[in-house]
């Protein structure tokens, strides 16, 4: 395998790289994730991506309780090879920790949001899911662009630690769990409508 002129960290151990080098190495992208101990770099986010998530975090943040706290395009830490960073996460006001905390104590991680892009798809429907669930994260919703439509999948955590469907939400999601919450995605809808 020819590794002449890239950097050292790009190169894994052999057991995979763990949740702390993502801390630790330098140089390292923002928003670099760890996926089963490898590396997983950002891509470029398109508009209807970014607005999504921008929105999902400050209507949450909005409408929550003073015991919530939402996070947005931070890790969190769910085994020593699995720190993955979610688009929204929402979390026990007790995850604040510190101004240069870099991780979100999974403990206190009550819902994960993943908006769906194409560079993401497998791992935002399919890994990602398996992870918060064996993690314990109670609620995960996945955000999917529908042709001009926004469609939110609400996931409750079952006893078997497997997530359930629990609803299907388009263009405006109105959920009880974690918090009571409505949030409108007709701007965004229609903002894509007049082009």
């Amino acid at each position: 395998m020819r590794t002449e002129g890239l950097p050292d960290w790009l190169i894994p151990p052999d057991e995979g790289f763990t949740a702390e080098d993502l801390d630790r190495i330098p140089n390292l992208p923002s928003h670099t994730q760890l996926i089963d101990g490898s590396l997983v770099f950002p891509s470029p986010q398109t508009y209807l991506h970014s607005t999504l998530a921008d929105r999902l975090a400050r209507q949450l943040q909005n409408q929550a309780p003073a015991e919530f706290y939402v996070f947005h395009r931070m890790t969190t830490t769910l085994a020593p090879r699995q720190r993955p960073e979610p688009d929204v996460i929402v979390a026990d006001k007790h995850a604040v920790q510190s101004l240069d905390q870099t991780d979100v104590p999974v403990e206190d991680v009550l819902l994960v949001i993943e908006v769906v892009s194409r560079e993401s798809e497998i791992r935002d429907r399919e890994r990602k899911p398996q992870l918060y669930a064996a993690a314990g994260i109670p609620n995960f919703w996945r955000v999917e662009d529908d042709g001009g439509h926004v469609d939110v999948y609400v996931h409750e955590l079952g006893p078997d630690q497997v997530y359930r469907l629990a609803g299907v939400h388009r263009d405006r999601l109105e959920v009880e769990r974690p918090f009571p919450a409505v949030i409108d995605f007709s701007a965004i809808v229609e903002m894509f409508k007049e082009d």
